[in-house]
């Protein structure tokens, strides 16, 4: 039955790229420009903010090292 529901739910989401195509027509160039630009910008930014979380912990970590270190 599980994949059942696959094969629907794909069934689903391939018809709805169809009627997007049908859709865009002409402009579909650019809706597919746009649409790869605003994931590249989210990456982008989840990338950066995944890159100053790792170095504040890194930061916090090597201060407690160095309070235990003169203790």
């Amino acid at each position: 039955m599980k994949g059942f529901f696959k094969f629907v739910a794909f069934s689903a989401i391939a018809a709805f790229c169809l009627l997007l195509a049908v859709v865009a027509s002409d402009h579909g160039p650019w809706y597919f420009a746009w649409l790869l630009g605003t994931m590249m910008i989210i990456l982008l930014s989840v990338a950066g903010g995944v890159m100053f979380e790792t170095q504040f912990a890194e930061k916090k970590e090597l201060a407690s090292r160095q309070k235990e270190n003169k203790a």
